[in-house]
């Protein structure tokens, strides 16, 4: 019976250690060429910002997306629950600010919803989501709406959070977490399913498809939550990587902390409420994509993959020690191994300008400092969108 419980869980362990190496392996091809967009003339875009204190940051967001809308697009700032003057600055830069005070209805979904219902008076032609911290890319804004409307699906640009290079050795770490999530396998499992997740920044969704997502509830992964609802509906995510958006991460640690505990909880709710899901509706409608989006979505945050691995790994040396089959333990070591591998691969081909190789050295540091945040999963996960705070102001 022992034997059977541990080559179980090494197995279990093993599966979405395996997904990780594959996705990591795909992404080390070369991308393949998609065809070119082009935003057809007179298309009507609005882009859509949710913001919730931003004063520190929206000035100069703005600044960088103004002068990059097209012709007779729209940017619309949703101020919500605002007690600063985010709404002020948006309108003294030119983007359209409507504000909302709702103290029980908190969070992102909602915020976003009451933007939509804003610009049904006059609806667009495609919607472009961006956070109020981030930068983009010249082209962003263009790529992401023509991709969406050429495809009649969502669009999802490539949303990075690159390490300050001023910031501590743990920071880099994170930036690099950051990278293997929405660079290196994104690619893999765009290589697998043809599909990806939405990541809330950086996404564009023609409006016929905005008119039929439901975005207003207290989801803290709620861009996660769509992408899936989308792709089970038909309109899988499609990656345009052309489209760059960056995010910065956060210095202060407390901040720091905030963002990693949202986005780690919400995570592992989706992958414990969804994955199981999406494996049954894959074999009902024998839909591939489905599998491999289910099997992407059960490899959890890379810290707690390898708390696990260590700990399987510990509990079938002992077990071996004491006379136990040798199988779980070479289950455990095989998936260590590919794990270990893909990182430094990944590292390489996709992370080594941005991180240098001593954050490498530094990850299990980096594990340990997240564990209370695995436990606090089990004691009473988050369960209401918090915001991070924000750092010094951006000029």
């Amino acid at each position: 019976m022992l034997d059977l419980f541990l080559s179980l869980l090494s197995t279990l362990i093993a599966v979405p250690a395996a997904m990780f190496s594959l996705e990591v392996l795909l992404s080390l091809w070369p991308r393949r060429k998609e065809g070119s967009f082009a935003l057809p003339t007179g298309a009507r875009v609005a882009v859509l910002i949710p913001a919730h204190n931003e004063q520190a940051v929206i000035g100069a967001t703005l600044r960088t997306l103004m002068p990059t809308v097209p012709g007779g697009g729209r940017v619309v700032v949703v101020a919500d629950n605002c007690s600063d003057a985010t709404a002020v600055i948006a309108r003294e830069l030119g983007a359209e600010a409507i504000e909302r005070h709702d103290q029980q209805r908190r969070g992102k979904g909602f915020a976003l919803d009451f933007g939509i219902a804003h610009l049904r008076r006059e609806p667009p032609d495609c919607v472009v989501f961006l956070d109020a911290d981030c930068q983009v890319q010249p082209e962003t804004v263009k790529v992401l709406a023509a991709a969406a409307l050429a495809s009649g699906r969502p669009a999802q640009g490539l949303n990075l959070c690159d390490p300050d290079p001023s910031g501590g050795v743990l920071q880099m770490v994170s930036g690099l977490a950051f990278r293997f999530k929405n660079l290196v396998r994104t690619r893999g499992l765009v290589r697998l399913a043809g599909l990806n997740h939405l990541t809330g920044t950086g996404m564009a969704l023609p409006w016929a498809l905005v008119e039929r997502v439901k975005l207003a509830d207290g989801n803290v992964v709620e861009d996660m939550q769509l992408g899936i609802d989308l792709a089970l509906a038909g309109k899988p995510p499609l990656f345009v990587p052309e489209a760059r958006v960056d995010s910065p991460l956060p210095q202060q640690k407390s901040a720091a902390k905030t963002q990693r505990t949202r986005w780690e909880h919400g995570h592992l709710k989706t992958l414990l409420t969804q994955a199981p899901r999406l494996v049954a509706l894959a074999i009902k409608h024998r839909r591939l994509d489905l599998f491999w989006l289910a099997l992407d979505l059960a490899v959890p945050p890379l810290s707690l993959l390898a708390i696990m691995l260590s700990a399987t790994t510990a509990i079938a040396s002992i077990a071996w020690l004491l006379g136990a089959s040798p199988a779980p333990l070479g289950i455990c070591f095989g998936a260590s191994l590919s794990c270990g591998t893909a990182v430094i691969a990944g590292w390489f081909a996709h992370c080594r300008q941005q991180v240098p190789l001593r954050a490498l050295v530094a990850a299990p540091f980096y594990v340990v400092i997240k564990l209370p945040i695995y436990v606090a999963f089990l004691a009473g996960r988050q369960r209401e969108w918090v915001r991070t705070e924000r750092d010094i102001a951006r000029t």
